[in-house]
């Protein structure tokens, strides 16, 4: 069974992601976290170090939690693929992304330096279908930024089943992912959880073009 690290967010799409893999044939031997050069806060969703190192804990795969710098992003994200096809023979990295080709375009350029294979197991064009999948799959998710102009702040908090994708097409113009930034989610159960993730939610924030739902 071939290798791989996944990309975690602690959203949907790359839980998503690690899923679809494993039920591909890869062998998921951990998921990494990136975090600001602080350590404070994941680097994708607003949510913290210690939620998303929470949330792995409930999950049967290994974890790794790394900061990373803000201008050397690239140079640390190809000599942490080296390490572990050093130390634990990975032959890919799973990624979440669905159809942003420009994001693709950067992770494949990545990858062919690295020498690593990148997979991209929900490389859809249909959301709707994916949204779909991922609800009747059994994972679990809330709503925990929403970017404002798109989604209002009423939307935090919401669990994503069919009634929220039901709700988001009445908007028209939402995509049903998320993929452009529209809002991001947090993971609390699932089918590669071993437990739910035991958490509360608290205040909403404001950021400059998000509005964030505190899990703690």
């Amino acid at each position: 069974m071939k290798k791989a690290i996944g990309l975690w967010s602690g959203g949907k799409d790359s839980c998503f992601a690690c899923y679809k893999a494993k039920l591909d044939g890869w062998d998921i031997v951990s998921i990494v976290n990136f975090t600001d050069p602080a350590g404070n806060d994941s680097v994708s969703h607003g949510l913290s170090g210690k939620v998303i190192e929470k949330q792995a804990h409930s999950i049967d795969i290994p974890f790794l939690q790394k900061p990373m710098p803000k201008n050397e992003y690239r140079r640390e994200f190809i000599e942490l693929i080296g390490k572990f096809k050093k130390e634990k023979a990975i032959e890919g990295v799973v990624f979440g992304d669905i159809y942003l080709q420009e994001h693709k375009d950067w992770i494949d350029d990545v990858c062919r330096e690295a020498k690593i294979e990148g997979i991209f197991p929900i490389w859809v064009k249909d959301t709707e279908k994916l949204i779909n999948d991922i609800i009747a799959a059994g994972f679990k998710s809330i709503v925990v930024s929403v970017c404002k102009g798109a989604l209002g702040k009423e939307f935090l908090g919401r669990q994503v089943d069919t009634k929220f994708v039901s709700d988001l097409k009445t908007l028209g113009n939402i995509d049903l992912c998320g993929e452009k930034g529209e809002f991001h989610t947090f993971v609390h159960d699932g089918p590669l959880f071993k437990k739910p993730v035991n958490f509360t939610t608290g205040d909403l924030t404001s950021g400059e073009k998000y509005w964030f739902l505190e899990i703690a």
